[in-house]
């Protein structure tokens, strides 16, 4: 079976055409600033041999469904086409950023979810509409394939309403269905269960700490194979500093940026999600130049990835004493995967809570899962690469052979 995964953004498609008879990645690619005067698109398709061949091409992309239309055509392409016929497409799966309370696993998509999504607008309005011209697209390109939505808050469910719910009067919460809903669930899920096979563990009794480290980042305390506590809350705002947003905040901040500096909602919202974090601190989201500017004593930088593994460090220590006995701690994403420094860094002083990294495997670079732990440490540290693609087709292929 052939599952075409798509991630539709605002100006963006990012998408896969995944062969689930052996997981193997046909092809993959992107296309960019959709809408605007030249677009861009780059497509890669692969071979059993680890050969590739790719095509790049600037033109201009009116809309998400002339930009489906262009992926198709590169699908079927003659050079770097995996698939004759459009109708070789059994399945699309799509990534749908928020689900609200409404789901809690992949659903096939008909008019009720569609309706849904776009009820939950309101929760995400960045993404939400994104995603769903995705699928009202992707249902006239690939009108033939059953398609299927997976849900970034699905995991999340099972949190416990002492963790889920927020202080506030009851009205928000039975009214307006504020609470935390948390994100990355569906690389937090994939990664929690691969580290779990990993160590010979069976899924349904593994506790461990996903630390998902992107220009996003989250962290999730899993129990019994369970999300029982995320960091990230209504929105991806809240918890660890990121990239660019600035993270937990004392909310006194906003009001005294709206009432003391004359700020609007508009500009409040911007600093905190678009300049604040690592941007905010060192002028630069970019962990790689961060981490070099650390090694070259600049002052912004070293206090920059010094908030930023502390609060991790926060989390882990938080997060340990919900969950007692402790599997692994598992690190993922971009930074996670990446950044022996920020692993160190995050680690450093722990030992007492049975958590010691090993330099030497620490700075070891590997695409498999490997683990860090130094001989000494009780809880296995893991570095795990994600592959959320991977993890909304096997939910999708899940759903449809079920």
């Amino acid at each position: 079976m052939k599952i075409l995964v798509i991630n539709s953004g605002s100006s963006s498609i990012k998408y896969q055409l995944i062969n689930m008879d052996n997981k193997e990645v046909l092809s993959a690619g992107l296309v960019e600033r959709i809408g605007e005067s030249e677009s861009y698109i780059r497509h890669q398709r692969f071979f059993k041999d680890q050969e590739s061949r790719s095509k790049e091409e600037k033109l201009h992309i009116k809309d998400h469904r002339s930009g489906l239309e262009q992926v198709n055509l590169l699908l079927q392409d003659s050079e770097v086409g995996a698939i004759t016929n459009p109708d070789e497409i059994e399945v699309v799966g799509h990534r749908v950023v928020h689900g609200g309370d409404m789901f809690n696993a992949a659903v096939n998509v008909d008019d009720d979810v569609k309706e849904k999504i776009k009820a939950l607008i309101p929760l995400a309005p960045l993404h939400n509409p994104a995603n769903l011209e995705g699928i009202l697209v992707a249902e006239k390109v690939f009108a033939k394939a059953q398609q299927v939505v997976v849900f970034d808050t699905a995991y999340h469910q099972s949190m416990p309403p002492h963790a889920f719910r927020f202080a506030i009067p009851e009205r928000f919460y039975t009214e307006d269905k504020l609470r935390v809903y948390g994100m990355h669930g569906t690389s937090h899920q994939y990664v929690a269960r691969q580290a779990a096979r990993y160590l010979g563990n069976a899924f349904s009794q593994f506790n461990a700490i996903s630390i998902h480290l992107g220009n996003g980042c989250s962290m999730t305390a899993i129990k019994n194979g369970k999300s029982i506590d995320t960091s990230m809350g209504l929105s991806p705002l809240p918890g660890l500093m990121m990239g660019t947003r600035s993270g937990d905040i004392d909310p006194t901040v906003l009001f005294y940026m709206g009432t003391k500096l004359q700020m609007s909602f508009e500009e409040i919202d911007n600093v905190l999600n678009k300049q604040s974090g690592l941007k905010g601190i060192a002028g630069d989201n970019d962990m790689r130049h961060i981490v070099e500017r650390y090694q070259n004593n600049e002052a912004d930088a070293q206090l920059a990835l010094e908030m930023y593994t502390y609060r991790i460090k926060k989390f882990i220590g938080s997060y340990l004493a919900i969950l007692g006995p402790l599997d692994a701690i598992i690190f993922t994403a971009g930074v996670g995967e990446n950044s022996s420094l920020v692993r160190e860094m995050a680690c450093a002083d722990l030992e007492h809570l049975g958590i010691k990294v090993d330099e030497k495997k620490n700075n070891q670079r590997s695409r498999e899962i490997q683990s860090i732990a130094h001989e000494d440490s009780s809880i296995a540290l893991l570095v795990v690469p994600t592959n959320e693609e991977l993890s909304i087709a096997e939910q999708a292929y899940e759903l449809a052979n079920r």
